[in-house]
């Protein structure tokens, strides 16, 4: 008997919620619920972060005006992602990318301008940093999905003109745009993976045994 170990019923919670979190570009207007947003940033804060530099932050976008413009760069980028698809530019166009103007939340996620005197756990690895801060969007995920509430990472910006809009100090770096809102259903699968855009890869391509390309014996 492991102590440390959660119910089974638990377990399966945990398991269920990582395997039906799904990345939500169709939204409903209707608002959160009271303290709903603030759990769902509790959770994020509740992140591992390398040498306990904690450098996310959120900027919560309520001003309409400031989230047209936000949509309206982010679709300028999606034109220019476009162009540099070549062949696939007329199928990325057909697939609905954001959310921001219908779901009920939009948050800037950023990394703090202070992050570089962490060196613990950064002296090779600068990237860390955003790591972490993706590790706190993964648990900001999967706690809107435990609650039935939808979650869509929008990576379509280029950061400068996105931190000069979100009037960010010099040095900080916008790294995503979530769109958080009740849904009518989440989608069975990837909504990637719906539109034949790609699939996940089976375990046997991406686990190897002591050096790169080796496979590794399944353990089931």
């Amino acid at each position: 008997m492991n102590p440390n170990k959660f119910s089974d019923e638990e377990i399966a919670a945990v398991y269920k919620t990582i395997g039906e979190r799904r990345d939500m570009r169709h939204f409903l207007p209707t608002p959160l619920a009271d303290g709903q947003l603030e759990r769902f940033i509790r959770a994020a804060h509740m992140a591992p972060s390398v040498g306990l530099m904690q450098p996310w932050r959120f900027i919560r976008i309520t001003d309409t005006g400031l989230r047209k413009t936000i949509r309206q760069h982010v679709e300028e980028e999606r034109i220019a992602t476009a162009d540099a698809l070549a062949q696939r530019s007329d199928e990325f166009m057909r697939l609905k990318v954001e959310g921001i103007l219908s779901c009920a939340e939009v948050l800037v996620v950023g990394l703090t301008n202070q992050r570089e005197k962490y060196i613990f756990g950064r002296r090779t690895m600068p990237e860390m940093d955003l790591a972490s801060v993706s590790c706190a969007i993964q648990n900001m995920w999967l706690a809107a999905r435990a609650e039935g509430i939808g979650l869509g990472w929008v990576s379509l910006f280029d950061p400068e003109s996105l931190r000069k809009l979100c009037c960010m100090p010099e040095g900080s770096r916008p790294v995503a745009i979530l769109c958080l809102g009740h849904v009518q259903e989440f989608y069975p699968a990837p909504m990637l993976e719906m539109e034949a855009w790609d699939k996940r890869k089976a375990l046997d391509e991406i686990v190897y045994e002591n050096s790169w390309n080796t496979p590794s014996p399944r353990t089931d």
